[in-house]
């Protein structure tokens, strides 16, 4: 399909932006419509994917019959029955009159179930039926019907997770999922944020007979590093409020913050595993994830700290207390002591009993004459703060060095380092204005 097919349909259906996973879904959509195979597409809520199924319908040879959108979240359990297939006079309380459900009506058109997630294990079995044999059966009858209809899905929801815990059919997910179409989410769509805000920002300035909002170069840049969890839906809402509630139509990013919920604007780091689940879902918080980075950093530096004392094994008497005086500072917490033999430093040696939640008091002055013959005597331990302030800001310095080096080797390119750096992209943006390098 060539680019200016592409940009046909979404100039009929209104469908602004051009990252390519978009590019890729109307292609897939676009493709798929001529035939009658079912469809499956999947994308976070507000992501647009109603938007996919009116391609399939208006491309396909249907394009004339019925197209009906159903929430299948929104209907009651105990009635999506009824809805689906209808029902017999007199079938349940309150069936005063027999009535057509949306598979007899649509006949020779296209059904888009959304939120396919959330329909009830039995009226799954009966939706099977509809899509291998054509068959249904009403609601309090016993007669079978056949209907010619075709099933677009979509849902919010990792069906295989659902499958996994018995809240999905396995055999109507293979079903479904004859051709799957991911509409990607909002925040993944780069500059279409930008381009999707002018449009509502145009919109709504003529709704509301004023002057279109503009956003400074900053207030741009705020914008598209923002995650909007509500996708396409929540920035819409943005742009309402906003056209709504500015006097200055010139808006600067500090102002545009007020509109941005601070509690998901997070930049927090998360661990992700193999399957893409947060840190929560293995069973860390964020707050042990902190901790063990500092544990780890600590044991590296104690280790570091031993492997000098025995390198200044080498060293003449003299010059190693001196070594070791001019730096005492940096051994208050090292649960080792120097070892003297025949008037030279040959190693360092554990104190007994001691942990690395300790450090061992000041000890006494040594001298070169004395050393041979002193006797090391057991030190007193005494808590500390697990960390030092020292070491805290050489953590700091330790990481922005990091993010610099991973920023080079990408040519700033800020997606691949943070993919190299272990951490997400929301997190990158974050470290990057706490150690003001957004310059880069």
């Amino acid at each position: 399909m060539t680019p200016s097919e592409i940009q046909s349909i979404k100039q009929r259906f209104g469908i602004i932006g051009n990252a390519p996973a978009l590019n890729y879904a109307i292609q897939v959509a676009a493709q798929v419509a001529p035939t009658d195979m079912t469809v499956l597409i999947t994308g976070e809520s507000g992501s647009g994917k109603e938007s996919f199924s009116k391609i399939i319908h208006a491309l396909s040879p249907r394009k004339h019959g019925q197209f009906i959108a159903i929430n299948c979240g929104a209907i009651p359990e105990g009635t999506i029955d009824s809805e689906l297939f209808g029902h017999e006079k007199g079938s349940f309380t309150g069936a005063q009159e027999a009535r057509k459900g949306y598979f007899e009506v649509t006949n020779g058109g296209t059904i888009f179930l959304d939120e396919i997630g959330e329909m009830p294990l039995g009226t799954q079995a009966r939706l099977l039926r509809v899509l291998e044999n054509g068959e249904f059966i009403r609601v309090g009858s016993s007669k079978v019907q056949k209907t010619d209809v075709r099933v677009v899905a979509a849902t919010n929801v990792n069906l295989l997770d659902a499958v996994r815990e018995g809240k999905f059919r396995e055999d109507l997910y293979y079903r479904l999922n004859t051709v799957p179409i991911t509409v990607p989410p909002l925040r993944e769509r780069g500059d279409d944020i930008y381009l999707l805000f002018r449009k509502f920002a145009t919109d709504f300035a003529e709704r509301y007979r004023v002057k279109p909002i503009a956003l400074s170069p900053e207030a741009v840049t705020e914008l598209q590093r923002f995650s909007f969890p509500g996708n396409i839906r929540q920035l819409k809402n943005v742009a309402e409020q906003m056209s709504v509630l500015e006097t200055d139509r010139e808006v600067d990013h500090s102002r545009l913050r007020q509109y941005l919920p601070a509690e998901q604007s997070s930049r927090l780091p998360m661990l992700l595993s193999a399957s893409g689940a947060g840190a929560e879902a293995n069973g860390y918080s964020e707050r042990d994830l902190l901790y063990k980075v500092l544990f780890d950093m600590r044991r590296d530096m104690t280790d570091l700290k031993k492997m000098v004392l025995d390198m200044a094994a080498g060293q003449r008497p003299a010059e190693a207390q001196e070594l070791l005086r001019q730096n005492s500072h940096l051994f208050n917490n090292l649960n080792v002591a120097p070892v003297y033999e025949n008037n030279r430093l040959t190693r360092s040696a554990p104190i007994e009993g001691s942990t690395a939640e300790y450090f061992i008091t000041p000890r006494p002055e040594i001298t070169v004459d004395d050393a041979a013959t002193y006797e090391e005597e057991p030190q007193r331990v005494e808590d500390i703060p697990h960390e030092t302030e020292e070491e805290t800001l050489s953590l700091e310095a330790k990481e922005k060095e990091m993010i610099m080096k991973a920023l080079k080797k990408h040519h700033n390119k800020r997606k691949y380092a943070a993919h190299d750096l272990g951490i997400s992209e929301r997190t990158l943006y974050r470290k990057l204005k706490q150690y003001d390098l957004e310059q880069l």
